[in-house]
């Protein structure tokens, strides 16, 4: 197989997935709705599943139009194909929390992103500090996950709470919510990097994607794969 591919304005790394497990995947804004059809067409040819982030409906109604079983999500914002062939069971396992609704965007790519990695993934909505009973009772489905997601903006308080409750990597990413001084998730940020829960880290603001990818190697690791 080559490792790469021309499509005229782009390049496709098809030795992505040897050296690091997973394939290439596209990031929307600036690209032409026909290139991200071409680079999905060049992926599926060599037997690869294909996600594309950030995507707008143009960008999504290309893919469709050359493979109209593509699974896009309006939320999240991303549109991916299934790898040829039968679909294997799902391996590991992810919890992606939101604190507040308004922070479902970014855990839905977070989601949709450990769905392509074929990762069994659980989404759990509004479970923010400000009604701490509404975590305590989702507690059993998120606390024997291989990784945790938690995607909260404002203050960002909530990944540290989880952190005391698990005994595995939480990753806190920082949203854009919030008023005039939450400074578009920086102030999340920061308080999500002064964490003094041991087992969090962070991505960037809004990054559900690497959240989601980061999370998804953590649980293809505990599932056993290399």
């Amino acid at each position: 197989m080559p490792d790469s591919h021309s499509t005229g304005d782009a390049t496709i790394d098809l030795a992505r997935a040897e050296r690091c497990g997973f394939p290439e995947v596209v990031y929307g804004p600036g690209k032409r709705p026909e290139t991200i059809a071409e680079i999905f067409a060049a992926q599926q040819q060599h037997g690869q599943a294909c996600l594309a982030t950030r995507v707008d409906p143009a960008q999504v109604a290309a893919v469709r139009a050359k493979f109209p079983e593509a699974i896009a999500n309006e939320v999240a914002r991303t549109v991916r194909l299934l790898p040829p062939g039968e679909s294997e069971v799902p391996r590991g396992f992810v919890a992606v929390l939101t604190a507040g609704t308004t922070d479902l965007a970014v855990a839905e790519e977070a989601v949709e992103t450990l769905r392509w990695m074929n990762t069994h993934v659980e989404l759990i909505v509004d479970v923010g500090v400000a009604g701490p009973q509404r975590l305590l009772e989702a507690k059993p489905r998120f606390v024997n996950a291989d990784a945790v997601v938690v995607a909260a903006g404002m203050e960002g308080a909530l990944p540290s709470v989880v952190g005391g409750h698990v005994a595995c990597p939480v990753i806190a990413v920082p949203t854009s919510v919030g008023y005039g001084a939450a400074f578009g998730g920086i102030a999340a940020l920061l308080g999500m990097l002064n964490s003094c829960a041991s087992n969090v880290t962070v991505v960037n603001i809004d990054a559900g994607f690497k959240a989601g990818y980061v999370a998804g190697l953590i649980a293809r690791r505990a599932a056993g794969d290399a």
